[in-house]
């Protein structure tokens, strides 16, 4: 019994699309296609924006916010946020590998490993919230999950704590497409600097522009900003990025008027369009990592405004983005505390 490799095959509704854009999807675990993989899942890691729309909508209350997301798993048959339309990862161990897949894989049963591809489309059945970790964005459960054939995953690697990892892996896109997008002698703006996502990038950005390049942090709150100067990141500002003007203003100040090469947004909250495209300079790159960025509000906004601007959607995945991340934290031992003691 071979499915679709893409996993069309367990969507329900609508009939004829791809399983991360469907209403519904087949969460019945009783059932493995030749081509899919089960895993035990251990823990998952649900999407900031997700998280913190979650998080919003019922309180600080984990059993409010666990019951949200059962009742969004048994209704879609996958984590995805009916707000946000995003999902997060999840780590587990490989219980079943399809007899197609067996001996064409780099996995066994019982291997270790994290889901590189979305919540959002990934067919998961939860028997129990055990714990939400209100500090993580992480839950622990007792749950099923479908991996398609082409679905992407690392093994867990042996030197790092297994949530260590799964913060990481989670985030793996974004520094690794800073690395692509950042010059030698580039002023980057990072907005939402003090999360996980904005450390890396932060630290990614540094390395990347060097010694003559610049790197302005914007963040809610600086008394939340102590890990970015332990990075080295001096130029962080206080705004509240919903207030394009104050944020243009932010940025013309600390560059004579010269604006950003590079902004990179990873706020988890929307609205922050326009100040990630108003921060940079014409002809210059906006990176919109987010996954609470409406990219209608992003178009028409840079037309509204005039602003020459190349945008990029936060693409999660890149070639080796998975090893990218890990070696980004392996390599800096004040970035590696920071997310040890995070995590």
């Amino acid at each position: 019994m071979i499915g679709n490799r893409y996993g069309t095959h367990r969507v329900i509704e609508p009939q004829g699309v791809l399983p991360q854009p469907a209403w519904k999807i087949d969460n019945d675990m009783s059932k493995l296609y030749d081509n899919e993989i089960l895993v035990d899942v251990m823990t998952l890691n649900i999407d900031a924006a997700s998280f913190t729309q979650i998080r919003d909508s019922v309180g600080n209350d984990e059993e409010k916010i666990a019951s949200k997301i059962i009742s969004i798993v048994n209704e879609r048959g996958k984590m995805q946020n009916p707000v946000t339309g995003s999902g997060g990862m999840l780590i587990g161990k490989v219980e079943k590998i399809g007899e197609a897949l067996k001996g064409k894989i780099d996995l066994k049963i019982g291997d270790e490993i994290a889901t590189l591809v979305s919540l959002s489309l990934t067919p998961l059945k939860i028997e129990k919230i055990k714990k939400v970790h209100l500090d993580k964005d992480q839950v622990d459960v007792e749950a099923k999950a479908i991996l398609f054939e082409s679905g992407i995953y690392a093994k867990l690697p042996p030197d790092m704590d297994r949530r260590l990892a799964l913060a990481i892996l989670d985030v793996a896109g974004a520094p690794a497409q800073t690395a692509r997008l950042v010059n030698p002698n580039d002023t980057v703006v990072i907005i939402g600097a003090y999360g996980k996502s904005g450390l890396l990038c932060s630290y990614v950005a540094k390395k990347y522009a060097g010694p003559a390049g610049k790197v302005i942090a914007i963040v809610r709150s600086k008394s939340k900003a102590e890990n970015l100067v332990k990075l080295g990141i001096t130029d962080i500002f206080e705004a509240d990025a919903r207030d394009a003007v104050k944020v243009e203003e932010i940025v013309s100040k600390a560059t004579n008027g010269r604006m950003a090469d590079v902004t990179i947004n990873v706020v988890n909250n929307p609205d922050t369009e326009m100040a990630s495209i108003l921060a940079t300079r014409d002809y210059g790159t906006v990176y919109f990592f987010s996954m609470a960025t409406s990219f209608t509000k992003a178009a028409l906004g840079a037309e509204g405004v005039g602003k020459d601007v190349n945008m990029i959607i936060g693409n999660g995945y890149m070639t080796n983005h998975a090893q990218i991340a890990l070696d980004t934290v392996r390599e800096s031992k004040v970035l590696k505390e920071i997310f040890e003691k995070m995590y």
